[in-house]
């Protein structure tokens, strides 16, 4: 699916929002050791640059090297691009040998490839008792009660244009595959709620919509989802309790356990 975000990267990296710092105090306190992590489906690295302050060496690896180009760079994040489908050899070149790493997480991508394949993976390298795999999503973003109906509307007439897997994230990962046992002090592995909030103008927020990968299936389909009555109506609730920078807040939701 990687080929969805190839020709918005730029967009993408700008106005994908970041995850808040309680998201990541919670997964290192499940993690006894924070020697090596796994960032799956880095993208342009906004989960590795987090994890990277927390643990001493992170691996972020994508099949998109476009995504990946747009990254930050840390002395301790190593970026590389992998097969769709990595053998055993592959995993073992780039990421690490059987019960090696302490953390696999994966930031709004585990929908794309939640197989049986790629969870042996993670079960392979996890470290052996303690190796917890987190993986998060974060669903449509909330803003204000004049904006939100308008908003809320617009994503649904978009529903045609998304991957039928959008709608695991929709549903907050609850019916996702997940194949692991809660990590110590939880009773099941989850979805937990966290919230993230950063301030966009409006036209921040329409690339934000340019970003997704359902716009960029409409588009290839001759479809302009932000077409000239959208902008307006759009503006017109944005504008209508001033201009300028809005809070938006979006819901995450982590699936973590243990192998």
């Amino acid at each position: 699916m990687a080929k969805l975000f190839l020709n918005q990267a730029k967009e993408y990296v700008k106005t994908r929002p970041g995850y808040p710092q309680q998201l990541f105090d919670f997964i290192s306190s499940k993690t006894p050791c924070h020697d090596l992590v796994w960032d799956v489906g880095t993208g342009s690295g906004q989960a590795a640059i987090s994890l990277a302050s927390i643990y001493k060496s992170v691996i972020g690896t994508d099949t998109s090297s476009k995504q990946i180009e747009f990254a930050p760079k840390l002395p301790n994040v190593h970026y590389k691009c992998t097969s769709a489908n990595m053998s055993i050899s592959e995993l073992e070149e780039k990421i690490g040998i059987e019960s090696s790493v302490d953390l696999v997480t994966v930031a709004q991508a585990l929908h794309w490839f939640a197989n049986d394949s790629f969870f042996d993976q993670v079960k392979r390298v996890l470290k052996k008792p303690n190796g917890v795999i987190a993986a998060w999503c974060y669903t449509t973003p909330v803003i204000d009660d004049l904006f939100d109906p308008v908003f809320n509307r617009f994503y649904a007439e978009s529903q045609p244009y998304w991957d039928s897997l959008r709608g695991l994230v929709d549903d907050k990962y609850k019916t996702l595959k997940f194949p692991f046992e809660p990590v110590d002090g939880c009773d099941d592995t989850g979805p937990f709620e966290f919230k993230t909030v950063q301030l966009m103008s409006l036209d921040d927020f329409f690339t934000y919509i340019k970003s997704w990968s359902g716009y960029q299936t409409a588009k290839e389909k001759g479809v302009e989802l932000l077409n000239s009555d959208v902008v307006e109506e759009f503006t017109k609730a944005w504008n209508e309790e001033g201009n300028g920078q809005k809070s938006v807040t979006y819901p995450v939701y982590l699936r973590i356990g243990k192998a």
